[in-house]
């Protein structure tokens, strides 16, 4: 599958006929496309792909398509295709009609947006297009192109002058990932473009390279000492994992098994965590010791447990193999109890953890502006007065914005819970909270979680609540139930509130899909505008720890209540930091987009969420990664 998104400047026409709402700005269509690849090519078979143009936009270019692709020599790539709607530009008969005489008929008219006219797909005139590839032989990878248009630019409200049906272009790979575009459309247009492309599905070799495991100089001398006594057995535990960016809680000898429960925060993967710190105890226990346990905690969680004799571990990291670790790996739930072990360092508290760096919001697509934003320097902090109690703070000083010309105010018949976003925007430029949010962790088996949390969730409500998460290790899926009293906070984002308050909350059920390693989520209750409904999210998440999703929102109002876009619906990625270093980072950032701001579906945006903090939890996640546990 690929998926798009994008703003067309329509520059030919106005925003709007009303000066004062729009001024001179022109026309901008956001529109979303998707394209599903159908058969692969093989040596006498064609890829065949189908797409959809402007899926649930306004519609203004909206079509559909089918393409077969071939290539028919070593440098000679063509394609060719039907296309519906705006690509009927070179007409032929719906070839359809001979299935249904439903596909006869299109409604051309553009609506408000946000709605998917599935009656539509494939219905109406048809025609076709093509197009050919040709590599340039000992030319750097340079390719040219050509295309027969099947772009119908009549069915525009301002028609477009098309003088050639004949595109064509170059492309220039300036590295593998950078790639330069010069074409030519339409006999009368220029366009010059380029892209980068990342890898985000992959993992990154390099850290394995430069960030390496611990290799102990000596490991022989160390295992006479740790020999001596348990107190140096576990006091050389604690020395060398903390050498490797892992901080022992607890641990425990019991005849020839060393039990160690460890924290970290840099490694994503479980497998990967567990691999190293048996790699740590692995050069430390002398020889007496047979089996080597670890179990992970976040948050004062227990996440899991990893069992593995060390001969196997030994016979497989002598050849660095980790393809048959399935059938020798014990891996298991893991309840953490702060009682029941030998060896208890003491954990100094309070600890903080701080982060800096800059920090862009924006305002996309309005009346007042295709742009608005703001560059803030952020701070974000997280202090530990406990393994399971932390407060975690985000807040940020303005540096620039170009935010006075933002004036559009609410339309909203509902409370306005994030239609007012513009005077959150406008009155928050200097100094302001984001968040400070007092988090207690516990779990009363090792399955179900719970957490309590209370102060400012979020830059438009604070308050204080539970949540709740049933989530059984070698399952698929999980319940979960949170619910929350909030209060409106003041425009500035610092201490004060409005007027305005309600009990919110949902009931979760999550499931991870094996095979795709797509996650499914539906979640059921009550919104912040006392709106009722349900959510449906779906996301993948790749091998480097990329996540990539989208989701919708029904509740109980009418289109007419909700107003334009009739529905909640957006996107989201959120991007590990990690991909961009040759260093191991938890960290992520994301961005999001909602075509449009409205007051319906919208849910509270709380810190530390059990899913997330839970997501070593999971048997299939740590079995997925085991290739990268003698990384």
């Amino acid at each position: 599958m690929e998926a798009a998104f994008q703003y067309t400047d329509v520059n030919n026409e106005l925003y709007s006929q009303v000066r004062d709402f729009s001024g001179s700005q022109t026309l901008k269509d956001k529109s979303f496309d998707a394209k599903f690849k159908l058969i692969n090519e093989s040596n006498n078979f064609p890829q065949v792909a189908v797409g959809l143009r402007d899926l649930g936009g306004t519609g203004r270019f909206a079509s559909e398509y089918m393409v077969v692709n071939k290539l028919v020599t070593r440098n000679l790539d063509i394609s060719f295709g039907i296309g519906w709607a705006n690509l009927n530009g070179n007409k032929i008969s719906n070839p359809l009609t001979k299935l249904s005489s439903s596909f006869e008929r299109r409604n051309s008219k553009p609506n408000l947006g946000g709605q998917v006219r599935l009656k539509d797909f494939f219905s109406g005139s048809a025609g076709y297009f093509g197009g050919l590839e040709y590599s340039i032989p000992n030319f750097h990878g340079m390719k040219v192109k050509f295309e027969l248009d099947g772009t119908n630019y009549q069915t525009e409200s301002r028609p477009l002058l098309q003088k050639s049906k004949i595109n064509y272009g170059i492309i220039y790979p300036v590295t593998n990932n950078f790639i330069l575009k010069l074409s030519s459309s339409r006999g009368d247009t220029l366009n010059f473009g380029f892209s980068y492309s990342l890898d985000g599905g992959s993992k990154n070799p390099r850290k394995i390279v430069k960030q390496k495991k611990v290799i102990i100089d000596r490991p022989d001398i160390v295992q006479k000492v740790t020999k001596k006594s348990d107190e140096n057995l576990y006091k050389a535990s604690l020395l060398y994992l903390g050498k490797q960016g892992v901080n022992l809680q607890k641990a425990s000898l019991d005849g020839e098994s060393l039990h160690v429960v460890y924290a970290q925060s840099q490694y994503r993967s479980p497998a990967l965590s567990a691999g190293r710190v048996i790699n740590v105890l692995n050069q430390v226990a002398h020889d007496e010791i047979k089996t080597l346990k670890v179990s992970e905690i976040n948050g004062g969680l227990g996440m899991f447990s990893v069992s593995m004799d060390r001969e196997i571990y030994n016979r497989y990291d002598l050849h660095d193999s980790s393809e048959n670790l399935n059938q020798y790996i014990e891996t298991s739930a893991f309840n953490f109890q702060e009682l029941g072990h030998k060896f208890n360092p003491e954990q100094k508290y309070p600890a903080a953890f701080i982060s800096m760096g800059p920090d862009l919001r924006s305002q996309i697509g309005g009346p007042d502006g295709f742009f608005f934003g703001d560059l803030k320097w952020s701070v974000d902090s997280e202090i530990l007065y406990k393994r399971n109690v932390s407060l975690i703070t985000v807040a940020s000083y303005g540096l620039y914005d170009n935010m006075e010309k933002l004036g559009l105010t609410s339309n909203s018949v509902l409370p306005h819970v994030r239609t007012d976003i513009i005077d959150y925007l406008k009155e928050s430029r200097d100094f302001s909270i984001r968040r400070m949010q007092l988090n207690y962790f516990n779990q009363l088996s090792p399955s179900f979680f719970y957490k309590l949390s209370g102060g400012i969730f979020e830059s438009m409500f604070n308050g204080f609540g539970l949540e709740a998460l049933y989530r059984p290790y070698a399952k698929d899926y999980g319940i979960g139930v949170d619910v929350w009293q909030v209060y409106q906070r003041e425009y500035k984002q610092m201490f004060g509130t409005r007027d305005y308050e309600t009990v919110t909350g949902h009931i979760s059920a999550y499931y991870h899909e094996p095979r795709s390693n797509v996650l499914l989520t539906v979640k059921a209750g009550k919104y912040l505008a006392q709106d009722s409904g349900f959510t449906f999210d779906a996301s993948r998440i790749f091998r480097s720890g990329l996540r990539i999703g989208a989701f919708f929102s029904l509740t109980d109002i009418s289109e007419e209540e909700f107003g334009e876009g009739s529905f909640d619906k957006g996107f989201y990625f959120w991007l590990p930091v990690e991909i961009f270093s040759d260093r191991h980072f938890k960290k992520t950032f994301g961005w999001g987009l909602r075509p449009i701001t409205r007051d319906g579906a919208q849910r509270l945006n709380y810190g530390y969420p059990l899913w997330g903090v839970t997501d070593p939890s999971s048997d299939h996640r740590l079995r997925r990664r085991l290739g990268d546990f003698y990384d």
